[in-house]
């Protein structure tokens, strides 16, 4: 069946929204993880400088 150009160009808007949301959303959580990894790795460095501080005193 073919389409009229006003709903040809209705479908081409949505796939575009689509892609541009999946996009956002994949950048977003992207960067969420980097933000991630870095609280992470701030944590287990002030732990084990907590730890090598206690070794030292001890």
């Amino acid at each position: 069946m073919k389409k009229s150009r006003n709903e040809v160009g209705r479908w081409r808007l949505l796939r575009q929204k689509n892609i541009r949301r999946r996009r956002w959303l994949e950048g977003q959580s992207r960067r969420n993880s980097r933000i991630y990894t870095l609280r992470k790795m701030d944590n287990y460095k002030h732990r084990r400088s907590i730890l090598f501080i206690q070794n030292a005193e001890l």
